[in-house]
């Protein structure tokens, strides 16, 4: 695929910092919580650090052999990128791109490596002791409680990894670089490990594995850099997380970047403590009255030396591009209005990324682009102007904050989902400050309340590691075009956490797939006498009688004429369909090194 082109705009940046200075330049004015020193050079580097490529190879192995595998295990270990590494790589990226005004100066090619349960029990004695069920049970073995389609397209029989009849899947390597050529030679080095392994002395040995499945990622070409096959840009929300990479009190992972609100890192990206990802450190208390005040306990895993890593679920994702374009262009010409404003509705970004929470009737590009406003909302409040903001050098600056447009709004509340249906992929994978029934007022348990929902949201935060796979679509939502032959393609959707129960599969299970998800919150809607309004029209699956996976939702919908009303939209069938996955564990270096290859 075509690498992204130089000198074009950049997509989703934020100010770049020092290399050297870290984000000491953002110190807040005020004593931030104790935040601990994250060991660095212990934790694999995609988990914290993110490696950002533009291409990117997933490599499925089977062990055969543990104790082989784990003399070959050995050999790889120095080839395991830390976040210590990627954290340096990267800041030096965005600084050296900042000041040449393009991309090329530096370049770095990253591995990593996570372990299913059956592998895990493969190589160490004591992987039961592991806490999380569903890691242990694995992704096939859950798919009928997530909805995933169970008796055809998409049944995990049918998966072309990570199924029951396609090979066991022990291993998973991440193999990411800046330069497609970089990327091949690296997994080149790891295949002809595996296939030709020799010791110091040039004996042919045996590796102890076999390769399953291999397949490449990349960043799609221009116009679509940053986004997915739908047309839509990807991975704009992520959380923030607290702690720091060395002793300096000021040096944090995430950047305080929000002069109105030091405990986020770019507006609108709240801080959670880092056990929410990594293990051995403490997480959120859900129980907290605040966001600010929910310092809870230390996250384990289970095994000791479990300690900072992160759980990984991996899905294979096909897309079917025209019949998602289709639908958005038929249902634009029933309702009298445009493809483009169909798909802003059921996603609830324009495609450059823009929120319709903030530009509800067409797209701003300009806000899309920018990290410093497109994630800067809230759905239930839309907050004071701060006096008297501070700023300093390496802060956000959110243009359209002091000067909206016609077409630009501020940080708007939409409680009534006027702007972003609460169907909305954006809505229900992370519904911010909506009400959820975990936002129980501690004074009166029948009462939903809104402060406490968002503390409960941020129990269920991913970190998403995803790329595209598979070559473009020459479809559009104003042209659906389907493939002359059948073509995949879709998602490699990565994500690591320390709860798979309840951060991949609570957000699936109960927001995404959950059309009564958003009841509470649909207070003064216009589509409320519809409840329930329906499951996430985008990625969301469900399992009707008989196997019919038709889907049901309703939003508000304004049209050509300026009529504002409510609509039911029927998706016949599904444009998402899970074609492979699994449940991992991204052991940290010493474990690697102590355990797991000894």
């Amino acid at each position: 695929m075509t690498q992204q082109v130089i000198n074009q705009p950049l997509v989703r940046e934020v100010p770049a910092l020092d290399p050297l200075v870290g984000s000491q330049v953002s110190a807040p004015e005020t004593p931030t919580p104790d935040e601990p020193v994250l060991r660095v050079n212990n934790i694999q580097g995609n988990i914290l650090g993110g490696f950002n490529k533009d291409y990117q190879t997933l490599l499925f192995l089977e062990i055969e052999n543990p104790e082989a595998f784990k003399r070959w295990l050995k050999i790889q270990i120095p080839f395991i990128a830390t976040v210590s590494e990627v954290l340096a790589f990267n800041r030096l990226f965005k600084f050296t791109r900042k000041r040449r005004g393009l991309e090329g100066a530096v370049k770095s090619t990253w591995v990593n490596i996570a372990f299913s349960f059956e592998g895990l029990k493969k190589l160490t004695n004591d992987a039961d002791a592991f806490i999380d069920t569903s890691f242990k049970a694995g992704l096939t073995a859950r798919a009928k409680d997530l909805n995933d389609p169970v008796d055809q397209q998409g049944n995990p029989i049918g998966w072309v990894v990570g199924g029951p009849d396609n090979g066991k899947v022990d291993v998973v390597f991440i193999v990411a670089s800046d330069e497609r050529a970089d990327m091949l030679a690296e997994v080149a080095r790891i295949l002809e490990s595996v296939v030709g392994f020799r010791d110091e002395k040039g004996n042919p040995l045996n590796s102890g594995a076999r390769i399953t499945f291999m397949e490449e990622g990349a960043n799609l070409p221009p116009p679509l850099a940053g986004g997915e096959h739908f047309g839509n840009q990807d991975g704009i929300s992520q959380p923030g997380i607290r702690g720091r990479v060395s002793d300096d009190p000021n040096d944090f992972l995430t950047p305080r970047q929000n002069p109105e609100n030091r405990n986020q890192g770019k507006p609108g990206q709240d801080l959670l403590w880092p056990g929410e990802f990594v293990f051995g450190y403490v997480g959120q208390d859900e129980k907290a009255q605040t966001l600010e005040d929910s310092k809870g306990d230390v996250v384990s895993a289970g095994p000791s030396w479990a300690e900072d890593g992160s759980f990984l679920v991996f899905r294979r994702l096909r897309q079917d591009v025209f019949k998602f374009h289709q639908f958005l262009n038929e249902t634009a010409t029933d309702l009298n209005t445009n493809a483009r404003k169909v798909s802003a509705k059921l996603v609830g970004r324009w495609s450059s990324g823009a929120p319709t929470v903030r530009t509800p009737e067409q797209d701003t590009p300009t806000m899309g682009s920018d990290d410093c406003a497109n994630n800067h909302f809230e759905f239930n409040d839309g907050g004071e102007q701060p006096q008297n903001v501070n700023f300093k050098p390496d802060d956000c600056r959110d243009q359209f904050e002091g000067f909206p447009t016609n077409d630009v709004v501020p940080p708007f509340k939409d409680a009534t989902g006027i702007r972003c249906p609460f169907i909305a992929h954006t809505r229900k994978s992370y519904p911010r400050n909506d009400k959820t029934p975990g936002g129980i007022d501690k004074n009166n348990p029948n009462q939903v309340d809104i402060d406490r929902s968002e503390v409960t949201t941020q129990k269920h935060r991913l970190l998403r590691r995803g790329i595209p796979y598979g070559p473009i679509s020459a479809s559009t939502p104003e042209n659906p075009q389907p493939d002359p032959i059948f073509v995949d393609r879709g998602l490699h959707f990565l994500a690591y956490q320390t709860s798979i129960v309840g951060q991949f599969e609570f957000v699936t299970r109960n927001w995404v797939n959950n059309e009564k998800f958003s009841t509470q919150a649909a207070t003064g809607h216009e589509c409320q006498g519809q409840l329930p309004l329906g499951p996430d029209p985008i990625i969301g699956q469900t399992n009707g009688p008989g196997g019919d996976r038709t889907r049901n939702f309703f939003i508000r919908l304004e049209d050509n004429d300026g009529k504002d009303q409510c609509q039911q939209l029927t998706a016949p069938e599904d444009w998402v369909i899970p074609t492979g996955g699994g449940y991992f564990f991204a052991p940290s270096i010493s474990a690697l090194e102590k355990v797991l290859s000894s």
